[in-house]
């Protein structure tokens, strides 16, 4: 088991938010030259927040890809039912997806984080944090078949370190379409599972249960004469509750988009963030998934635009190819970038 060391004034962080809603009206689309229809509105928020540049790019799977949770070993393999948007770190690793189905999955940076160890030379299947994202959205679509898997399944999780040798020590946070939310996490070598439409907030460390307990006493606050503003997991944690709890969940679509999208605004780090000479972690890009209609929104943080992927409009059919936008030299991105995906090899996991 693996665990991270290393001091608190990093602040490592991102979060996640949940807006769920219902409207009667919609969106025009002129981009894309469709209409974002009323009715149910699922918008999942999330932010990435790191020290140093990660470097970030776009990957649209087809179905009916072979797939292995491991190099070698025991592993599991599994071959995708479902087309897929991710976006993938390093050009080895998933941090997070959504599938045509509107399963979305997001890793969070998690210090403390103590993953299932399996036996050397046994039978039990070790899991790559690198494809544990591509492992769920490409077989499942609920938030319940996720959970079920957990509760019934022995496994081994194994992370690669990266940024120098940092230890991957990540948690997680699902969602589906009924507005289900599940949070998985790992502490002393177990699995320990938060599902629920209530639990539409996550950020980081220590264990959700603890962000619970904190909730409780803010909740008892009145949060419009204060609130806690620090970069630390536990105050975006609070701001992000209080701001999504405090919208309305009757919103046109638009004006939901702008809700979640300013919430994630309260959460963000502030780009190239110092304190005391010393560079903190800060956004580095924010994404929006949009569960009802099949759009994955985003955006860098240096960058003036935002930019997404309709994947209602792309073949995501077995045998169609894989699609890569390449975002390596930051070009700015605006709209639906569906024309500007490129077929590409699949990524090489870092096992």
């Amino acid at each position: 088991m693996k665990t991270l060391q290393t001091n608190d004034k990093f602040g490592f962080g991102c979060s996640r938010v949940v807006y769920n809603g219902t409207s009667d009206q919609g969106s025009p689309c002129t981009k894309c030259a469709t209409a974002t229809p009323g009715g149910k509105v699922l918008l999942v928020g999330r932010t990435l927040d790191w020290m140093n540049p990660i470097p970030t790019d776009v990957y649209v799977y087809p179905a009916g890809i072979e797939k292995q949770s491991m190099s070698e070993g025991a592993m599991l393999k599994w071959k995708s039912k479902y087309g897929s948007v991710l976006a993938v770190s390093y050009d080895g690793g998933a941090t997070e997806g959504m599938n045509n189905q509107g399963l979305v999955m997001n890793g969070l940076f998690c210090r403390g984080s103590q993953y299932p160890a399996a036996k050397p030379d046994s039978d039990t299947p070790v899991m790559s944090l690198a494809v544990i994202v591509s492992f769920f959205i490409d077989q499942y679509t609920t938030v319940d078949e996720v959970y079920d898997w957990f509760q019934n399944n022995k496994f081994g999780v194994n992370g690669a370190t990266f940024d120098s040798g940092t230890v991957a020590t990540i948690h997680f946070g699902l969602t589906d379409r009924t507005g289900n939310n599940l949070v998985v996490e790992f502490y002393n070598g177990q699995v320990s599972l938060y599902k629920g439409e209530e639990l539409v907030v996550l950020t980081n460390e220590p264990a959700y249960s603890v962000h619970q307990a904190v909730q409780q006493y803010w909740d008892a606050i009145d949060g419009q004469s204060m609130l806690p503003g620090s970069h630390s997991s536990f105050d975006r944690f609070i701001r992000g509750t209080y701001f999504i709890n405090h919208v309305p969940k009757n919103l046109p679509y638009w004006q939901a988009y702008a809700a979640i999208s300013s919430i994630m605004g309260v959460v963000t780090v502030p780009f190239l963030y110092e304190n005391d000479g010393k560079t903190l972690s800060s956004t580095q890009w924010r994404s929006i998934s949009d569960i009802i209609n099949n759009r994955y929104y985003f955006r860098f943080a240096d960058s003036y635009a935002d930019f997404w992927v309709d994947l209602d409009k792309l073949d995501l059919s077995e045998g169609a190819s894989v699609l890569k936008l390449d975002c390596s030299n930051h070009q700015v991105y605006s709209g639906c970038i569906n024309d500007q995906l490129k077929p590409a090899a699949p990524f090489t996991p870092m096992y």
